[in-house]
């Protein structure tokens, strides 16, 4: 099997009218490694069932996807265990949900013969834990195509806004299962606005965590801290040669500041955690600025806790563009209802903060241009 991130395919013939049907494979037949390309940070390991090729595939970021092409009727994948949703399309229709997939093979069956396009979502968030895919596999008789080929790529880092947190929930009020069953980060506005421009994409965040602090005094690492690594154990420093983003955009503060400081807590006021916020926010961009020297930054910010976020985080902006700094926008996003779980934005919210992003990204008309 060959492994190539970051890549998109798009057909060249329409898709074939079907109604795929998706069931555990008990003991599927001699199956061909099919190559696919995925989207989001992963730690290749040796895999123990080689039907679907050489490795396994874990990852702990949310948004991962994985993508493959075939000539055919029917398509193999196989999952480790993970207490996660899967969303598999076929052919850019609609997904069928996966929610908490036992470890194994899975077939995808009932298609029109001919070419098709298959794509995983993994729409829930990981902190409690890793998840692991071990690649798709072609029966006999059907033939591979090449994977998808991207040309554009976007990365977002942020917090619970950027994963999708309980997104699809029609109500404020929500159990921590509820929030899990609601997040879709196939929904939220990172992958609206990689759509939009047919991008490939990460979705590094984590809900919950900050610049300095995270949600109400709580532990763990925050954002820039954990950013480094494949995955959050701190055993693998992330790094990939074929991933050059050509827009970064990034919103971390609200939490940070949508709590009161705890008796406790490191900072011994407001003041000092501001100054400790604007500190660490600039390294982490100079950070991130060395290591994707032609990327367009967006920082964007709401209007939560009384308009402390979207001060500090334009204070951050205005002190790297007075160091020199020319590719970076303050985008604050202000029109949010916030009727998802706990009041987060909702579907309708990802699409305000996707399209006031892409007006963003549009007023630059050489951006796709300069990072490669």
């Amino acid at each position: 099997m060959k492994f190539s991130p970051f890549l998109l395919y798009i057909l060249s013939l329409p898709a074939l009218a079907q109604t795929p049907h998706i069931a555990p494979a008990n003991n599927p037949p001699h199956l061909t490694p099919l190559a696919f390309s995925t989207g989001g940070r992963v730690l290749a390991t040796p895999a123990s069932d080689t039907r679907f090729g050489a490795h396994a595939l874990t990852y702990q970021w949310p948004g991962t996807y994985f993508e493959a092409a075939f000539s055919g009727t029917a398509v193999d994948f196989s999952t480790g265990s993970g207490h996660e949703i899967l969303h598999i399309t076929v052919d850019h229709g609609s997904p069928t949900p996966l929610v908490k997939p036992a470890p194994g093979a899975y077939a995808v069956t009932g298609l029109v013969a001919g070419p098709h396009s298959i794509r995983i979502d993994v729409v829930t968030e990981s902190q409690a834990g890793p998840d692991t895919f071990l690649g798709f596999a072609l029966p006999p008789g059907e033939k591979p195509l090449a994977p998808p080929h991207r040309l554009r790529q976007i990365e977002f880092i942020g917090d619970s806004h950027t994963v999708g947190y309980g997104n699809t929930s029609p109500t404020r009020t929500c159990t921590e299962d509820q929030v899990w069953a609601t997040t879709d980060s196939s929904q939220a506005f990172g992958a609206l606005v990689a759509r939009h421009y047919d991008a490939d994409f990460q979705i590094n965040a984590i809900s919950g965590h900050g610049i300095v602090r995270n949600y109400n005094g709580s532990p763990g690492d925050p954002v820039p801290v954990a950013y480094p690594w494949v995955l959050f154990d701190h055993k693998q420093i992330y790094g990939d040669s074929n991933w050059h983003p050509e827009v970064i955009v990034i919103a971390l503060g609200t939490n940070d500041f949508t709590t009161p400081l705890n008796p406790g807590e490191k900072w011994k006021n407001r003041g000092a955690l501001h100054a400790d916020y604007e500190a660490t926010y600039l390294r982490f961009l100079e950070m991130l600025r060395a290591e994707n020297p032609c990327a367009y930054f967006i920082v964007w910010a709401t209007n939560m806790a009384n308009g402390e976020i979207e001060s500090e985080e334009s204070k951050v902006v205005d002190q790297w563009k007075a160091k020199g700094e020319t590719r970076v926008t303050f985008l604050p996003i202000d029109n949010l209802s916030f009727t998802a779980c706990n009041f987060h934005p909702s579907l309708a919210d990802d699409r305000t903060i996707a399209t006031d992003i892409e007006k963003d990204i549009d007023a630059v008309p050489s951006l796709w241009s300069l990072s490669h």
